[in-house]
């Protein structure tokens, strides 16, 4: 698909190309403007691809000492993503995503069990991070506006429907939405069809 850009469209693009041969190397175009925190603990593959004003934040919370988020090949990011990693949120190859997407492996507080450090009394800035990390496998598709949050695994091949709430995994090549989301297809190798379901394959 072609896209017609305007004048200063094609001007902003150039200088975001400028700016990622020099601060993302191998990536394909990082727009500007961009917000990254914590770049020590960011690892990309070649061909990213991040709309304008994405957020990409990495916590030194003592967890993970390594790299916090992990990008692979061929991933494109529309714009105002906002991916957070306290521990570890992995994305596969070739990964597609919309715009306002939300990504997080880690709360303000521990909401099961004991609520000693969590209660409604402590301001929620003060209470501890709780953290659980967040996998995404290859060829992902995930629509506008979704949220994904800490602990969640989405298999390869899966389609995440506009405004879904994903907080618990997701089976390879289903398709889900809905918050919380819940599976409503799941593709079929052998008929190479996407089948409707009544119960989540997850």
């Amino acid at each position: 698909m072609k896209n017609g850009y305007g004048f200063g469209e094609i001007f902003k693009n150039v200088i975001s190309l400028v700016y990622t041969k020099i601060f993302y190397k191998g990536a394909r175009l990082i727009r500007r403007p961009i917000y990254v925190r914590g770049k020590k603990f960011l690892s990309y593959g070649e061909g990213l691809t991040t709309g304008y004003n994405c957020r990409l934040e990495m916590f030194d919370t003592e967890i993970n000492e390594d790299k916090k988020l992990i990008i692979g090949k061929n991933c494109k990011i529309g714009d105002y993503v906002h991916i957070s990693a306290g521990e570890s949120v992995t994305i596969g190859d070739n990964c597609l995503m919309a715009s306002k997407i939300f990504i997080s492996d880690s709360n303000h507080g521990e909401y099961s069990g004991s609520a000693k450090h969590s209660s409604p009394e402590t301001p929620p800035d003060s209470r501890p991070l709780h953290t659980k990390s967040v996998s995404i496998g290859n060829n992902v598709w995930i629509g506008e506006n979704v949220c994904i949050l800490l602990g969640v695994k989405i298999g390869d091949g899966c389609i995440i429907g506009a405004n879904s709430v994903v907080n618990k995994d997701i089976e390879s090549n289903c398709i889900a939405v809905g918050s919380p989301a819940v599976v409503i297809k799941k593709y079929d190798s052998k008929t190479k069809q996407w089948t409707k379901i009544k119960k989540g394959c997850n």
